[in-house]
């Protein structure tokens, strides 16, 4: 991208996302109208719908991983702030493996943000108090 430095606003150079935005910088520049490129940053909220994997009779929710992509990390983390009364936890297929865009495993993750977890089977102690359902 090109760089543009606007003596209008800009105190230092600045390199766009894209040519459209380059080419709308250049315009406010020739029709001499002040702007800032991206001053602010704005929280927003998209709500969504979380259906869990197992949810076990005692309360405790089971989320099955094999690999842990980001867009999950991001969702467990938003549930958990929003609904810290669910006992979710995790098991997963290798809790070494390193998540989606970090340097931390599966187990380094749950224990970063607080989260129970185990590898492959869900742990006797986890299933305590859960009550046999009749036919």
């Amino acid at each position: 991208m090109k760089v543009m430095r606007s003596l209008l606003v800009m105190k230092s150079p600045v390199t766009f996302r894209s040519g459209l935005e380059q080419r709308i910088a250049d315009n406010l520049v020739e029709h001499k109208c002040k702007f800032e490129y991206e001053p602010m940053s704005v929280a927003y909220t998209v709500p969504h719908k979380y259906t869990p994997d197992f949810v076990l009779d005692n309360g405790i929710i089971i989320e099955a991983k094999g690999f842990f992509r980001r867009e999950a990390q991001r969702k467990h983390r938003e549930i958990k702030k929003q609904h810290p009364e669910l006992d979710i936890r995790f098991v997963f297929s290798n809790v070494n493996q390193r998540v989606q865009g970090s340097w931390l495993t599966c187990a380094k993750w749950c224990e970063k943000y607080n989260f129970k977890y185990a590898e492959l089977d869900i742990p006797k102690e986890w299933m305590k108090n859960v009550k046999e359902k009749k036919n």
